[in-house]
C-alpha cells in the first residue's frame, strides 16, 4: 500500500482534463530529458511514448489526435515530472497543431518529396493503391525529431506526387511498437474482415515486442480507421529479430505470398490462403543485405512471356530468378539498385492500376533545426532489361512528375569547352533537369547544382556526386542525365535508367544557380530545365 505522502506525490505527477478539441499539443525541446508519457482516455485506449517534454520555450510542438474522444476525460502522467508538474500543465488541447504558421514552408522542408508534418519518419510501409488513392504508410515517431516510438504514419495521394497526411494508422499495443510491413487489398475477402461493400485494406506488420511477431490490422473505410486483428500474432517468432513482412497476391495458386527477413543475410518466403495461417515455402539468401525484403515479378524487356522474379533487401541489393509458387531460384545477382546516400528500405506499390512496378525509398537525410526529420524519395518506375552481363533493373522517375513542371528553359547544342558555362538567370531550389551530352573529347562534363558538382568522368566512365560514384557507359558517344533537385536532395538518373543515384544535400543558403560545364576538351549539350512547383 502507498503511504499518504507517496500517494499524494503520485497524484501530483499527473494532470486530468476533459477533451474539448481534436488534438493534444505537446511542447518539445531537442536534448531535454526524455520522459515516458502515458495518456489514458476514459473508456478508451492508453497511449505510452517517450518525449522530450518541456514547460516553456519549446523547439516545436507535436500532436496526438484525440478527435474521436472529445467529451471524455484524459489523464496524462509522466515518469520524471517535478511535483508541481509544470511541463504537464504546458500540454494543450487545441483545434490543430501549434506553431504551424510556416507549415510546409520551413527552411529545409522538401518541396517535391513527402515528409511528415512533425516528427521523424523512416521506412515506407504498406504501399498500395485502392479506390482512386495511393496509400503511403511509414515508420513514424510523431513525438520527436529522432527515431523511436514506432507508429505507422499515413498519407494518401491521387498520383504518388501530391500527398495528404492523415491521422496515424497504427499505434503500439501489448505486442509491441509497430515496425515495418506492407498492405494489400483483400479483394476476395480471404481474411473475412469485410463488413460492407468496401473491400478491406489489410496491413501486415511486425509487432516489435519480446519477441518480434507478425500481425494484422484492417480497415473497411479506405484506410480512415483501423482495427487490429484479435488473433494476432498470425506468424509467431521464428529467429532473431524476424521482421518486415512484404505480402503480395500470387494469382496462379490463389494465395498470398510473404517475404520476411529472418536474421543475418537470410530471408524466407511463406504462403497463406487467408493472411492468417502461414506455411514456410523456402529460404532466400541475399549476401550483403538484410531487413525490409521486396519480392515481385517483372517482364524481361517488356515481354510478358518472359517473366522474372526480383528479390531484394533493405539496401537494394537484388537477385533475379524464377518462382514456381513454392521456391525462388535466383539466376543472377546480387546487383545494386542504387548508388546514392539517400535511399534505404524501399518498397513497391501493390495493385498499381496500369501494372507499373513503382518503388519508393526512405530518403535518409537529416533536416537540421527542423520540427520534422527525414523524407521519402520520389516514386520511380522499375523495369527489367537484358544486358551482356545478364538481366538488370532500370530506374526512371514516374511520368507524373511532369505535373510539377512550371516554366521550362530549353537549350540546343550548346558548345562547352574549358570554362564553366553558366545557365544565367535560372535560379531556385526546385528543378527537373534533362540533358544529353555529346562527348567530343572532354575529360569531364557535368553540372554544378547550387554549388554541388554532379560529374561524369569520361576516362573512368564514372558518374559521381558528393562521394557517391557509379559506373556508366555512354551510348554512341552520348550521355543522358536527369536531375530532380529539391531543397535537401538531388535524385540523379544516368543513361536510360541504368544508374540511380539519390543524394542527400544541405546546400548553401546563398547558392541557387545552375552551371553546365566541360573540362579537358570539348563537348556539347542539349537540355531542358523545368522549374518545379511544390507538392503542398
Amino acid at each position: 500500500m502507498l503511504s499518504p505522502a507517496t500517494a499524494n506525490e503520485e497524484k501530483e505527477r499527473r494532470v486530468e482534463l476533459t477533451l474539448s478539441q481534436r488534438v493534444l499539443n505537446f511542447p518539445v525541446r531537442r536534448g531535454a530529458p526524455k520522459q515516458r508519457l502515458t495518456v489514458a482516455i476514459e473508456n478508451g485506449p492508453t497511449r505510452e511514448f517517450d518525449l522530450e517534454l518541456v514547460a516553456d520555450q519549446p523547439d516545436f510542438w507535436t500532436v496526438m489526435d484525440v478527435g474521436e474522444f472529445v467529451g471524455r476525460k484524459a489523464t496524462i502522467s509522466a515518469s520524471q515530472s517535478d511535483s508541481d508538474t509544470p511541463e504537464l500543465k504546458a500540454i494543450r488541447n487545441d483545434a490543430d497543431l501549434r506553431g504551424a504558421d510556416d507549415l510546409y514552408r520551413e527552411r529545409y522542408r522538401p518541396q517535391v518529396h513527402f515528409s511528415s508534418r512533425r516528427g521523424w519518419n523512416n521506412d515506407p510501409n504498406g504501399l498500395v493503391y485502392h479506390a482512386g488513392e495511393y496509400h503511403l504508410f511509414y515508420q513514424h515517431n510523431p513525438y520527436g525529431w529522432g527515431w523511436g516510438n514506432m507508429h505507422w504514419g499515413h498519407a494518401v495521394s491521387p498520383d504518388m506526387i501530391h500527398w495528404q497526411e492523415l491521422p496515424i494508422a497504427l499505434y503500439p499495443d501489448r505486442l509491441g511498437t509497430c515496425y515495418s510491413g506492407s498492405a494489400v487489398v483483400d479483394a476476395a475477402n480471404t481474411a473475412g474482415f469485410q463488413t460492407g461493400a468496401e473491400k478491406p485494406i489489410v496491413c501486415i506488420y511486425t509487432a516489435a515486442g519480446e519477441p518480434f511477431t507478425q500481425c494484422l490490422a484492417y480497415s473497411n473505410d479506405r484506410g480512415r480507421t483501423w482495427a487490429t486483428y484479435e488473433g494476432n500474432p498470425v506468424l509467431p517468432h521464428i529467429i532473431g529479430s524476424n521482421r518486415d513482412p512484404k505480402v503480395i497476391w500470387y494469382e496462379p495458386d490463389h494465395k498470398w505470398i510473404m517475404a520476411l527477413y529472418l536474421d543475418g543475410h537470410d530471408f524466407a518466403l511463406f504462403a497463406s490462403p487467408n493472411l492468417k495461417q502461414w506455411e514456410k515455402l523456402c529460404d532466400v539468401h541475399v549476401e550483403g543485405s538484410s531487413e525490409c525484403p521486396e519480392f515481385f515479378a517483372l517482364p524481361l524487356d517488356g515481354n510478358a512471356q518472359e517473366m522474372r522474379w526480383v528479390f531484394y533487401g533493405g539496401n537494394g541489393l537484388y537477385l533475379v530468378g524464377n518462382f514456381d509458387g513454392r521456391t525462388f531460384l535466383p539466376e543472377a545477382g546480387p546487383h545494386r539498385l542504387h548508388y546514392g546516400n539517400c535511399f534505404y528500405a524501399s518498397q513497391t506499390f501493390n495493385d498499381v492500376p496500369d501494372g507499373r512496378r513503382i518503388v519508393m525509398g526512405w530518403g535518409t537525410v537529416e533536416m537540421p533545426g527542423m520540427p520534422f526529420n527525414q523524407m521519402m524519395d520520389l516514386a520511380a518506375e522499375l523495369t527489367l532489361h537484358s544486358t551482356p552481363d545478364g538481366p538488370r533493373l532500370r530506374v526512371r522517375p514516374i511520368g507524373e512528375v511532369a505535373s510539377l513542371h512550371g516554366q521550362a528553359h530549353t537549350f540546343s547544342n550548346v558548345q562547352l569547352a574549358g570554362a564553366t558555362n553558366s545557365l544565367a538567370g535560372i535560379t531556385g531550389d526546385l528543378f527537373d533537369l534533362e540533358a544529353e551530352f555529346a562527348l567530343q573529347g572532354a575529360g569531364e562534363v557535368g553540372f554544378h547544382v547550387r554549388g554541388i558538382p554532379v560529374t561524369f568522368h569520361t576516362g573512368k566512365k564514372q558518374l559521381s556526386c558528393l562521394g557517391c560514384a557509379a559506373p556508366l557507359e555512354p551510348t554512341d558517344g552520348k550521355l543522358k542525365l536527369r536531375l530532380i533537385v529539391d531543397r535537401t536532395s538531388i535524385e540523379i538518373f544516368g543513361g536510360d535508367g541504368q544508374v540511380y543515384m539519390p543524394v542527400g544535400i544541405i546546400p548553401s543558403d546563398e547558392l541557387h544557380g545552375l552551371d553546365v560545364y566541360a573540362r579537358g576538351g570539348k563537348a556539347s549539350v542539349s537540355l531542358t530545365v523545368s522549374e518545379l512547383k511544390p507538392i503542398w
